[in-house]
């Protein structure tokens, strides 16, 4: 079967149950496109085992078919840039137990909804008020069918739990949740603190993920007269690809070419041939330390996890980078109230908001945790127990 040149995506399945599916993407190029790709992979929650860049196999297609070539320039059509989303509010007034905001939240993603923000209010009488600021993956939401459907789906799959939930067009709350943090100083400097991570004073490593601290990154510029070589190996770890693609987006780094290697013992081989933005190498020192630099800290930090004192409560904490695009990562929320569910560890309540430091901007996650016999959140040994949870279930681990 021939590969078609217009815009499409083709999704073919394993034939046995354990065999990866392969999805194609054959589009237009653009900056950025790598990360908005692997951006979409991970808001389904699904993992990259290999990869093979459109361009080369283009390449490849085009010097065994020369005929082909004026049909992929036909098809070379200029693009604009897509308006974002619209925001929508959705409001959930629910009976408060435990692992409930977890599996709201995995209702939403069944129905391709994407959380951009949350807030949850409890009241004194074992009730809930959350409230989510959602867009629509499939575009449908601005119909009162698409509306209808999510409640009335939501109403059946939460049962008795639901008192009510209704959905609008979110208003001047969702810009007054994008506002600066009220993040304690002491909280900002141990979760962005390059420093700090570098002295290992957050939570420390289980023994057997000491070796997220081995990630190599090397540059190349003999192999190629127009392109620089980056040279990867690391942990194996969910939303790698990700992680390189953004760096390289932000970076203004081109990817001419990239080569995913299958994980082999946990760890990734990863070759990418780039460019500066003006179509130039990679040639000044300074600028290659910084690349590698950059992702090196993305590959051993991606996310920062820690718990601290409230006051008389406990919270967690989990920070990961915005892109410069000013979106944030995509599942976080899902991860973390999975990890807490797991645990048994009841949420009081939940906040995202953004944090900026002089280097970029954060997106914090805030979780007020509930105190349980079972769960004694006063001890150290429970507290280190929910920041590997958290860590591992990030990180597909």
């Amino acid at each position: 079967m021939g590969i078609p040149w217009d815009d499409v995506v083709v999704i073919q399945h394993g034939k046995d149950k354990n065999d990866p599916t392969v999805v194609t993407v054959n589009c237009p190029d653009k900056a950025g496109l790598g990360c908005d790709l692997c951006r979409i992979t991970l808001e389904f929650g699904l993992r990259i085992n290999k990869a093979v860049d459109w361009e080369s196999l283009k390449t490849r297609l085009l010097s065994a078919c020369p005929s082909c070539l004026l049909t992929y320039h036909l098809n070379q059509q200029p693009t604009t840039s897509p308006s974002p989303p619209p925001i929508y509010l959705l409001k959930v007034w629910c009976i408060d137990q435990k692992g409930l905001l977890h599996d709201i939240n995995e209702i939403l993603c069944n129905l391709e909804l994407l959380i951009q923000r949350v807030k949850i209010m409890p009241t004194p009488d074992g009730r809930a008020l959350d409230m989510f600021f959602i867009t629509d993956g499939m575009e449908l939401l601005h119909t009162k069918k698409r509306q209808d459907y999510v409640c009335e789906f939501l109403n059946d799959a939460l049962g008795d739990r639901c008192i009510s939930s209704e959905l609008q067009l979110a208003g001047p709350e969702y810009g007054q949740l994008q506002g600066i943090s009220s993040l304690p100083p002491a909280f900002a400097e141990e979760l962005f603190s390059s420093e700090l991570l570098d002295k290992g004073s957050l939570h420390p490593l289980s023994k057997d993920m000491a070796k997220l601290k081995k990630p190599t990154v090397m540059v190349d510029d003999s192999l190629s007269p127009v392109h620089t070589l980056l040279q990867i190996q690391c942990v194996d770890q969910k939303g790698l690809c990700y992680d390189i693609m953004r760096i390289s987006k932000d970076s203004d780094i081109k990817i001419a070419h990239g080569r995913f290697s299958s994980s082999a013992k946990g760890f990734r081989s990863i070759d990418l041939l780039v460019q500066q933005k003006d179509g130039k190498k990679i040639i000044d020192p300074e600028s290659q330390k910084t690349l590698c630099s950059c992702l090196k800290e993305e590959m051993l930090h991606p996310l920062r996890v820690i718990v601290v004192n409230r006051g008389p409560d406990t919270e967690l904490l989990v920070a990961n980078p915005v892109e410069l695009s000013g979106k944030g990562r995509p599942r976080v929320f899902y991860d973390v109230t999975l990890a807490l569910k797991a645990l048994g560890v009841m949420i009081f309540s939940a906040e995202v908001v953004r944090h900026s430091t002089q280097e970029r901007q954060w997106e914090v996650y805030r979780f007020l945790l509930d105190e349980s016999r079972d769960f004694p959140l006063t001890s150290s040994k429970a507290r280190s127990q929910i920041v590997d949870k958290v860590r591992r279930t990030l990180m597909g681990w």
